[in-house]
């Protein structure tokens, strides 16, 4: 069958299956297997058993569960609660400040948890309600709890970065130094929206009355809270950073921490701990299944050649090597609409990182950029997983305002991609400094 009809049927046929709403997991393990038996033969069937072993025997996947587990724990623990009750009392007065306060929690809960689902739910919970009975406008106030959520794809310690780390064979360590600064960048930007929001329309983000605000030393005697999550995030990162553990071992480490936070915050149950297992081995199964269906399916078409097609397709379009970067990053925020962060990952990457190489760019920044552009991908509209993470915690907001919330963190999310672009230092410059690149 000549590359061209393969491509169409096989991307075609996913398509229209996504929209059955078919877990893309095995709708992508599902069309490998009747591909390579329907043009190669069932025998051929038996690859995909070692290609699926080769894959779970990947020594930095077992960081997966592990960070997924550290973010279980931590929010049984209630910490994430402590985390925004501290940032309200030191920024609660600013303009916009329980916004300004919601992202700045996020942000620190994104250096512990790396999983978006905790991080936005929980802020959904905490933040939102918060925000809601000061008067907050529930634009301003659902978009900064989804944006600040969505923190965690980027920075780390990121399960993403880990996946694309193994996919595009790049240093882990090395996308987790290059994304702080860019994770950095975007935080600034929403909590800067929230203040000139909040200036521009005053009765849409109401100041804390004066009586209401909290002393210096509530917020000094706050802040002494949260001790033992900044040493858990320098343990974590730290020692990644340093050197002196692997992302997996750092995983541990940081497992365990989550372990010793919940007991002092007097959490550690039977019930909570049996809580957090199973939260992550149901997240665990979802993100391994994927990877193994997809796997299989680009597995399948660059047996045939689909990768030198697409290569050949891109270079051949006469665009200049930034004119091809902007059309992948193009393409990214259009699967970002309908697909599965970790599906895009496994159906582009392996395909575009050659390209990148090819092309002579720095594969650390696009692997930065990549995880950028997924951020978005969280907040794009119809199908966008932040969206319905808050829709179904807060049924009381109305779908359209959702979605009309996404749009001006959608727009600064596209501003921090093009300033990456733009500006390949913020990518680059920690990893040089750290590991002498």
């Amino acid at each position: 069958m000549p590359i061209e009809t393969l491509t169409w049927l096989m991307f075609g046929s996913l398509f229209l299956l996504l929209l059955t709403g078919y877990p893309l997991a095995f709708l992508t393990g599902g069309l490998a297997v009747l591909f390579i038996a329907g043009l190669w033969s069932p025998e051929a069937l038996s690859l995909l058993p070692q290609r699926v072993w080769n894959n779970m025997t990947q020594y930095l996947l077992a960081a997966i569960p592990l960070f997924i587990f550290m973010a279980s724990m931590l929010e049984k623990s209630g910490l994430i609660e402590e985390i925004f009750d501290v940032a309200y009392k030191w920024m609660g007065r600013v303009p916009g400040g329980l916004a300004v306060a919601t992202v700045a929690a996020s942000t620190l809960l994104a250096a512990m948890v790396g999983v978006i689902g905790a991080a936005v739910v929980t802020m959904a919970l905490v933040a939102l309600p918060a925000m809601l009975r000061r008067g907050y406008s529930p634009i301003l106030a659902t978009g900064t709890v989804m944006a600040g959520g969505t923190l965690g794809i980027l920075i780390p310690p990121s399960v993403l970065a880990i996946i694309y780390g193994l996919v595009a064979n790049q240093s882990v360590g090395e996308l987790y130094l290059g994304s702080v600064l860019p994770g950095l960048l975007l935080s600034a930007l929403y909590m800067g929206f929230s203040v000139v929001y909040a200036l521009l329309y005053p009765q849409a983000a109401p100041r804390i009355p004066k009586e209401e605000a909290p002393t210096w030393g509530e917020r000094w005697r706050a802040l002494g809270k949260i001790w033992a999550p900044l040493l858990l995030i320098f343990l974590v990162l730290g020692t990644i950073f340093l050197g002196l553990a692997a992302p997996t071992e750092a995983a541990a480490v940081g497992a365990f921490g989550s372990l010793l936070v919940a007991a002092l915050h007097r959490r550690l149950t039977l019930a909570n701990l049996r809580l957090a297992l199973e939260q992550t081995a149901k997240a665990t199964a979802m993100v391994l299944w994927i990877i193994f269906g997809a796997n299989a399916f680009v597995a399948f078409y660059v047996a045939q050649g689909g990768d030198r097609y697409i290569a050949d397709l891109l270079l051949g379009t006469g665009l200049s090597p930034w004119g091809i970067l902007l059309l992948m990053q193009l393409i990214l925020i259009v699967l970002g609409m309908f697909l599965d962060w970790v599906g895009i990952l496994l159906l582009a990457v392996p395909v575009f990182v050659p390209i990148i190489r090819q092309l002579g760019f720095d594969p650390l920044w696009f692997g930065v950029l990549y995880l950028v552009n997924m951020q978005m991908s969280f907040l794009s509209p119809p199908f966008g997983y932040a969206l319905f993470y808050v829709r179904g915690v807060a049924p009381q907001i109305p779908m359209g305002v959702i979605y009309r919330a996404a749009i001006p963190f959608l727009l600064l999310q596209l501003t921090g991609l093009v300033l990456v672009m733009l500006f390949p230092g913020l990518a680059t410059w920690l990893p040089s400094l750290v590991y002498g690149r």
